[in-house]
């Protein structure tokens, strides 16, 4: 990395002296612990060290963790309507939608994508709060496409290295609502589980 940079003073690499002459292309035998006033030097990866009065936390990555367990709610409390709507199917002339077509299936899929959508609008307004508060180059929103977690995990370890360890909240605030979400749905696919099997025992000639 040292190849990038012009001639100047730098932190001397061999640790022999506090500051070290550049040349532009080598280390020069020349060093001081005095050098001329020069920018501080700090490379493209570095991020500057946020003061300790900066928040870390904004309201915006709080919606992003928190809004998915509205949508595991709403999927836990339209259950019931789910394996009625499942149970239609073992009636003769039952409808082939009926399933589909639940209010409780409805409501749980459009409320997922909306969470989804939204997930992504708050994380890029979490983005943008955090660069005008002075944090270097945070972690991008765009990976909330991939999945709300990906932006809240990666977020929360952008800002730790900067805040001096400060920041964790979010993290563990994920980890919890991921628990939370994976124990919902293991709960809500045995429950639908069983009620398939009494749907598939319950149709004409599965007896037979």
């Amino acid at each position: 990395m040292s190849r990038r940079l012009g001639p100047g003073w730098y932190p001397d690499p061999f640790g022999e002296a506090p500051l070290r002459w550049w040349d532009g292309t080598k280390w020069e035998a020349a060093v001081s612990g005095n050098a001329p006033a020069a920018p501080p030097v700090r490379y493209a990866a570095d991020r500057r060290p946020l003061p300790p009065e900066t928040p870390v936390y904004t309201s915006w990555v709080w919606l992003v963790v928190l809004l998915p367990l509205l949508s595991t709610v709403v999927s836990l409390a339209t259950l019931g309507e789910v394996t009625r709507s499942l149970a239609a199917f073992a009636h003769p002339g039952a409808a082939n939608l009926a399933l589909l077509m639940s209010p409780g299936y409805l409501l749980g899929s459009l409320l997922g994508w909306l969470v989804y959508a939204l997930s992504i609008v708050f994380s890029w307004l979490d983005y943008r709060t955090l660069t005008r508060r002075g944090v270097d180059d945070p972690f991008h929103w765009a990976w909330s496409f991939l999945a709300w977690p990906v932006y809240t995990i990666g977020r929360a370890v952008i800002v730790r290295r900067v805040a001096g360890g400060r920041g964790s909240g979010v993290l563990w605030a994920t980890i919890a609502v991921m628990v939370l979400s994976v124990a919902a749905g293991i709960a809500a696919t045995l429950t639908l589980s069983s009620a398939m099997l009494q749907t598939v025992h319950q149709l004409p000639g599965a007896g037979a």
